[in-house]
């Protein structure tokens, strides 16, 4: 059988199930006992394997079984639900996440995930400690039980080793989750013991490590007259170890232990096993979720099919620009009929083609919740993540960029807003923080906003950082407003973090989500009180593809305009326009507004001196800036077809593209952000 020709199938399918996963192993969280979750998860799993094993993905198979089975132990009571637990699973999610995308980019699966499946497999048999990767022993800790077992002869030669002064070690030594090359770091383990004493024994053996056919852990039995710290930090240098756990072994390890009356069993209520009349039990007391798959008339269409039906109309939309234009000049009644009805029918076809491509920002909002858990874990804070909006739609190609400039939004509120538990509750705040996710439409535009009930922003610290860095000069910071000076957070290379943190790119700043979301259409602004919270609000446009433009003319050039960046449009006398530190200027309703001398900026030849008396003016804004544009004229409003001016002709400053008028001419579009600074 052919399976390649459900690969897309298989890929969109195990995204979905995974994606289940991830949010009902979030609510498992908030309600342990809750079986019929455990059921929904494992339902989940149980079809991911099986289409993993159809497409011969074998690692995804292998893995999501043994992921299975920790579910199935859970629904049948035979272990309880704990963090610790809940943080393999989402370890393994994690993995599968990955492979997954692996076979998307057109890999083959597979990725190296002993380390997980042994944990897995060690939380199967009951084990109640989960071995997690631990950070570096302190010398003052002591391990009492030993990892190795040793046959006589290997206790001989321990014990004799003390009578002639020697130290012996049982050395714990884990390798980092990202270690690739096991067996070289285990060799290089070996040559730092080996110039400080002997190995007695291994565990796995010498062969089995060189062959990596250990996860990430292994054992050594060490003689040496090395102290324990001066070895621990020896075999810490070595590249690639994550943590060296050394117990120091006595005489009294090795005695052997004299037998003792058998205590009375004592039964602790984390390790009993239901009896199996219990099990037969559960069953019955699961609700079955209901799925409404019959009657739901729905088909799965390739994004690429979308996408040329959506180049498809923009030609006609162009086609229509045309029809117009002659049905104009030609002033005929039924050929005006005509291309009115066809207008109304291809605005209605627009409104469907436009909605196909809509997709809730719920696909992005999805990934929040379980890396906030994460992060929450990962800075010992209490966090609470509130979603509201998540069914608001935008067009997939604004989804499709959007998603990393929330995530860096988003660590950034968590790791520099939201204060630890201690300092929230020295400020009378609850010990939990709040940060909310919301999204919302209002006219042609999305609005995302994310909000923090955390420390604000630092105002006076904002403001030294901007001076020392030269962002900002001394007379510009004292008339600068509250509103001006939060948003100095999102310049380049701007960060007040005390200390760099990977959790939220501060080190690098702000600006790359500011950028992003700009070349988007967009603008970022920010709210903030400090010691109350901050509201970073993202305003994004509904659709890149069809927009609707002011045309203004300049000379014999026609030039478009986003309606989007458009306050209004007026007509000023001469006299109107000042001067002042070398930039004409107009006073707009009680403001100072520069204007931008579009024929110069773009370098348009005259052929007769322009009209001295009156200008035309556009007036745009980008966030709180404000700039007018000055014209030869205004031609009218009208929706055009965005099209990119390809890869010859890239980077061409205050153009973001062209289009194609009705007239058969072409009409580049003014890109208002690069003009006002």
């Amino acid at each position: 059988m052919d399976v390649n020709q459900y690969l897309e199938m298989f890929i969109e399918e195990s995204k979905e199930h995974l994606q289940s996963c991830s949010e009902q192993l979030l609510v498992l969280e908030k309600n342990p006992k809750d079986l019929a979750i455990v059921g929904e998860i494992f339902r989940s799993a149980h079809t991911l394997k099986g289409m993993s094993a159809t497409m011969g993905f074998e690692d995804l198979a292998n893995l999501t079984h043994k992921m299975e089975n920790v579910l199935d132990a859970i629904r049948n009571e035979k272990i309880e639900v704990t963090p610790e637990i809940l943080d393999v699973v989402f370890e393994s999610v994690d993995h599968l996440e990955e492979m997954v995308m692996d076979i998307a980019a057109g890999g083959d699966g597979k990725r190296d995930v002993e380390s997980t499946v042994a944990l897995l497999k060690q939380i199967e048999s009951g084990e109640e400690a989960v071995t997690m990767p631990k950070a570096p022993a302190t010398p003052t800790e002591r391990v009492e039980a030993t990892a190795l077992a040793y046959d006589d002869y290997e206790k001989a030669v321990i014990v004799q080793s003390f009578e002639q002064d020697y130290k012996a070690y049982e050395i714990s030594i884990t390798l980092r989750d990202d270690c690739l090359l096991k067996a070289a770091r285990v060799i290089m383990v070996f040559q730092v013991l080996e110039k400080e004493g002997e190995v007695v024994k291994t565990s796995p053996s010498i062969e089995e490590l060189e062959e990596e056919k250990f996860d990430s852990t292994f054992h050594i039995a060490f003689l040496t007259q090395t102290a324990r710290e001066d070895l621990q930090t020896k075999i810490m240098n070595v590249s690639e170890v994550g943590a060296v756990e050394i117990t120091v072994l006595t005489a009294d390890s090795f005695k052997e232990p004299e037998p003792e009356p058998e205590p009375e069993p004592v039964v602790e209520a984390s390790t009993v096993v239901p009896p199996p009349a219990k099990k037969e039990e559960t069953p019955a007391k699961k609700p079955q979720k209901t799925t409404a798959v019959v009657g739901n008339k729905t088909i799965r269409v390739n994004i690429e099919r979308l996408d040329i039906l959506m180049n498809l109309f923009e030609e006609l939309v162009i086609d229509r620009g045309r029809l117009q234009s002659i049905s104009t000049e030609v002033n005929h009644n039924e050929l005006n009929e005509t291309v009115e009805r066809m207008s109304r029918v291809m605005g209605d076809l627009q409104n469907i083609i436009l909605t196909m491509r809509m997709v809730p920002v719920e696909t992005v909002f999805n990934r929040f919740p379980k890396m906030i858990r994460q992060l929450s874990r990962e800075l010992n804070k209490k966090i609470n993540l509130e979603i509201s909006g998540a069914e608001t739609e935008l067009d997939r190609t604004v989804i499709d960029e959007i998603g990393d400039p929330l995530v860096h939004l988003i660590r950034n509120s968590v790791d520099h807003g939201i204060e630890s538990p201690e300092a929230r509750m020295a400020k009378g705040k609850p010990a939990e923080g709040t940060v909310v996710l919301r999204a919302y439409h209002s006219g042609n535009h999305v609005f995302i906003e994310i909000e923090d009930d955390g420390a604000g922003i630092n105002k006076e610290k904002v403001l030294a950082k901007a001076l020392s860095k030269g962002v900002v000069t001394p007379e510009t910071a004292e008339t600068m407003t509250d509103k001006q000076i939060n948003e100095l957070i999102l310049a380049s290379g701007f960060s007040t973090a005390d200390q760099i943190s990977d959790v939220s790119g501060r080190g690098v700043g702000l600006d790359v989500v500011k950028t992003t979301i700009e070349s988007l259409g967009g603008n970022i602004s920010i709210e903030s009180i400090q010691d109350s919270g901050s509201i970073f609000s993202i305003q994004l446009p509904l659709t890149l593809s069809i927009i609707s433009v002011m045309l203004v003319e300049i000379e014999q050039e026609i030039y478009a305009i986003p309606l989007s960046s458009i306050i209004e449009t007026a007509i000023i006398k001469k006299e109107e326009i000042l001067s002042a530190h070398n930039q004409k200027v107009i006073n707009y309703r009680g403001t100072v507004v520069p204007l931008v001398f579009l024929e110069e900026i773009f370098e348009v030849p005259r052929t007769a001196p322009a009209s001295d008396e009156f200008h035309s003016i556009v007036v745009v804004r980008k966030g709180e800036k404000l700039a007018g544009l000055v014209v030869d004229s205004f031609i009218g409003q009208q929706e055009i077809v965005l099209k990119s001016l390809g890869d010859y002709l890239t980077n061409i400053f205050a153009i973001s593209g062209a289009t194609i008028l009705g007239n058969g001419k072409v009409a580049l579009i003014v890109d208002c952000n690069a003009l006002i600074k």
